[in-house]
């Protein structure tokens, strides 16, 4: 059995409001849902992943937020089937996505859920990037919906994680020092110099031992790595945690109007974070 994407989508602020990692992630799912033309009350278990959020909020649960706000399962009595709704955070920063993939598969491989839906967003504390020229992460949400598949050679491989024998070279936290009256909007993120050299050379290394390691044909290989800029769609700043859904919309959409990427009949996801550590999986898309 398989693990599928059925449908992806992404959200970007409206710039009516300040951005909220909610009402992104809230539109992202919906997006995703009416691609696949599947109601909320057909997903199981929703699992959100994004970092960074508004006023730096940390609790409740986004998840929970994130499952109001899409309106999936709230009445346990009024909606008894298919089945009470299940939502979680898991942050692990840009690699969660993936985190959040290989719980999936244990959540569908045992039956817990039938479909399974992944919110990933991040803003500015502040609720606009725009307005920040050292933030260097876009206000951005991605959801994928999950679900599995009778062809057994389709869908996700394994989701292996890799970490670098070397200091982080990238922070996000407050500084309770020098925050003052704007600890709630303001955060400080630290990277080096040269951390988008080491990045792109941990997430090669990363990809090549993962390749190596399940016989991978890299030439009918698409590689979705962090690399993936948000430009096509208008925003600022690295996606951060929603790359991998904004790279796999950016693939499928090139495959399907470049004839000459027809011999990629698979991708690579390639994710890379704060640890240093990084995540790969392989995704073969459903009859192909």
């Amino acid at each position: 059995m398989g693990m599928i994407i059925t449908a992806a989508a992404t959200a970007l602020p409206d710039r009516s409001a300040p951005a909220s990692v909610v009402d992104l992630a809230g539109r992202a799912a919906r997006g995703a849902l009416a691609r696949a033309q599947v109601p909320a009350s057909s997903i199981g278990t929703l699992i959100n992943v994004g970092v960074y959020r508004e006023h730096n909020t940390f609790e409740p649960a986004m998840a929970a937020l994130v499952q109001k706000e899409v309106g999936i399962n709230l009445d346990y009595i009024a909606d008894p089937e298919p089945a009470a709704g299940f939502s979680f955070d898991l942050m692990n920063g840009a690699c969660g996505v993936l985190n959040a993939v290989q719980v999936g598969q244990a959540l569908l491989d045992t039956g817990s859920t039938e479909r399974l839906l992944i919110t990933a967003a991040d803003v500015h504390p502040g609720g606009d990037a725009r307005d920040d020229v050292d933030y260097p992460y876009a206000d951005l949400a991605g959801a994928l919906l999950l679900e599995r598949s009778a062809d057994p050679d389709a869908g996700f491989g394994p989701v292996r994680h890799y970490t670098a024998d070397r200091p982080t070279d990238v922070e996000g936290y407050l500084d309770t020092a020098t925050m003052g009256r704007q600890g709630r909007t303001a955060i400080t993120v630290r990277r080096e110099s040269d951390h988008a050299e080491r990045l792109a050379e941990f997430a090669a290394r990363a990809a090549a031992d993962y390749a190596r390691e399940f016989d991978i044909d890299l030439d009918r290989t698409l590689v979705i790595g962090p690399a993936t800029t948000a430009d096509g769609v208008g925003a600022q700043g690295e996606p951060h945690t929603a790359a991998p859904v904004l790279g796999y919309l950016t693939a499928t959409d090139g495959v399907r109007h470049d004839d000459h990427d027809h011999d990629h009949d698979q991708f690579l996801f390639v994710s890379v974070g704060a640890g240093p550590s990084a995540a790969c999986a392989l995704y073969r898309p459903e009859g192909r």
